[in-house]
């Protein structure tokens, strides 16, 4: 599963940048690293499989995060 680097809105309203996925040490687990786009600032990190996840909101599914605009420059290492 890949996801792509960019701004991302939560079903609940907030927006996020996502920075990228990384590997956590001991499990080898898909995180998303993201940052929340309001109060803090806060870093955050969240299984992929959960970022990627669907939610029931009034009966419909819709996704946890939506992709509202990918990042232009992003690399891999």
């Amino acid at each position: 599963m890949t996801l792509q680097p960019g701004l991302y809105r939560h079903y609940k309203g907030p927006e996020y940048r996502v920075i990228g996925v990384a590997r956590h040490s001991e499990t080898e687990e898909e995180m998303v690293v993201y940052q929340a786009l309001y109060g803090e600032f806060g870093f955050w990190v969240r299984p992929l499989s959960l970022f990627c996840e669907t939610v029931d909101v009034d009966g419909e599914q819709v996704p946890r995060f939506a992709l509202i605009r990918a990042d232009a420059a992003s690399f891999e290492l």
